[in-house]
């Protein structure tokens, strides 16, 4: 008799996941998805009475979801809050910053602040839960929000490209120092997805075409095109897949 191959499965059942930037946007669908394949998520961000509603509205589903604030930006309260609560088999880190501005009128300000999120704490964040599956002797799936701006430049973009980037390079080299352990590490390189942060730019009717004519599927991204991925990366169906990027972007990236 023929022994046919079995599909992985995408169920995320027992597993615990933490998803930062979860008030909104990328992240709250990230959260969405995590929980619809059967993970316990909880929710962080920085306002908390958004997290408190988002929590219930999703465990009303029946899925257990909770709301931790918190502000991936400082790195010792990060730290202290994860290491109380954790450890957690998936991490997906939504949190992000943006100054768009020319690059020769960056100032040191945009780009710390840039860099305080997208780069400083992405790293932190991510070692602090490694750190915590090391020790537990766990694998795990280990998610970091990217952008296409991580994998080519950008007008006005030249500080977020520079986190992004960089962002980029330490998920691969993390990949290499935690594969042995079985903690996997990868990163979502969307396109624009409409979200309360980026309205402003879909409300400009040039920006809008530029963006549309760069997407070739000839659409801007929504939430929802993140969330199969999200569950990918997360579940034994990417149990091969570390150290690299999944791009979401309607093909930008292909010329």
């Amino acid at each position: 008799m023929m022994v046919l191959p079995q599909i992985p499965s995408l169920s995320l059942t027992g597993k615990s996941a933490l998803v930062t930037g979860a008030s909104s946007g990328i992240g709250l669908a990230s959260a969405v998805a995590l929980a619809g394949a059967g993970a316990e998520v909880v929710l962080s961000a920085r306002r908390q009475d958004k997290l408190l509603e988002l929590a219930d509205a999703i465990s009303a589903g029946g899925r257990p979801t909770r709301a931790l604030p918190m502000d991936v930006s400082d790195i010792e309260a990060t730290r202290e809050t994860i290491e109380r609560v954790g450890p957690f088999d998936i991490l997906v880190n939504s949190a992000g910053h943006a100054r768009h501005t020319k690059a020769v009128d960056t100032t040191p300000d945009d780009f710390d602040a840039v860099m305080r999120v997208n780069l400083r704490g992405a790293y932190f964040l991510t070692q602090t839960v490694a750190r915590g599956l090391l020790q537990a002797g766990r694998p795990g799936s280990l998610i970091n929000v990217s952008s296409q701006m991580g994998l080519v430049g950008g007008v006005d973009r030249a500080v977020y490209c520079a986190s992004k980037f960089a962002l980029e390079g330490f998920t691969k080299a993390m990949a290499l120092e935690f594969g042995p352990a079985g903690i996997r590490i990868n990163t979502i390189c969307p396109t624009f997805i409409r979200t309360p942060l980026t309205e402003p730019t879909f409300q400009d009717p040039e920006k809008r075409a530029w963006v549309e004519s760069k997407i070739k599927l000839g659409r801007v991204g929504e939430v929802s095109d993140i969330m199969g991925g999200v569950v990918y990366l997360a579940s034994d169906a990417s149990s091969l897949v570390t150290g690299t990027s999944l791009v979401i972007d309607g093909g930008w990236t292909a010329d």
